[in-house]
């Protein structure tokens, strides 16, 4: 977790900024936006995570999906799969909701290495390099197997979640 003392409700949050990401394309123009404000220092994080941590944990998902998911991040049983599967459309098309956490992991979710912005950008460019590139071949934890598509939709609805959390300061370089 960044230097924050409190952890903050996320659920709770209403300055998040709504999202809504249609291609890697546009996710990529928010990233270099973003990228510019942390530039000019024009760049603030709102929840609990920092910028690099935000973009850390956005590619450690995207990887798990071609490399294997951590043994920290627990297999849903049944219940939770057949759930899963029944929202998928909703998960694919619709916002995530923030604040949720994985029952039986420490923290409620994996992924957030504390690294700086410019290490933690990197990675995510990397990996959603390979996303375009080529398909997950492991099947979604939650959501089972997906086309290309609905792999590249579920990472969307996702970025849209964590960057909505991090806000350029009006009247900046980059806002």
């Amino acid at each position: 977790m960044s230097e924050r003392a409190v952890t903050i409700d996320t659920r709770r949050l209403r300055e998040r900024r709504v999202l809504r990401f249609e291609s890697i394309a546009a996710l990529r123009a928010e990233l270099d936006a973003l990228e510019a404000a942390e530039r000019v220092g024009a760049l603030r994080a709102i929840g609990n995570w920092t910028a690099g941590q935000v973009f850390s944990h956005l590619a450690a998902f995207v990887e798990y999906g071609f490399d294997g998911y951590p043994p920290t991040l627990p297999q849903p049983g049944w219940l939770m799969r057949t759930a899963g599967r029944a929202l998928r459309g909703r998960m694919l098309r619709g916002p995530l909701p923030a604040g949720v956490r994985i029952p039986g992991v420490e923290g409620g979710t994996v992924g957030q290495d504390d690294v700086p912005f410019g290490a933690g950008l990197a990675r995510l460019r990397a990996a959603l390099d390979r996303l375009e590139r080529e398909a997950p071949a492991e099947p979604n934890l939650l959501l089972g197997p997906l086309p290309h598509e609905q792999w590249i939709a579920l990472h969307l609805r996702h970025a849209e979640l964590h960057l909505g959390f991090l806000h350029v300061t009006p009247g900046t370089a980059g806002g």
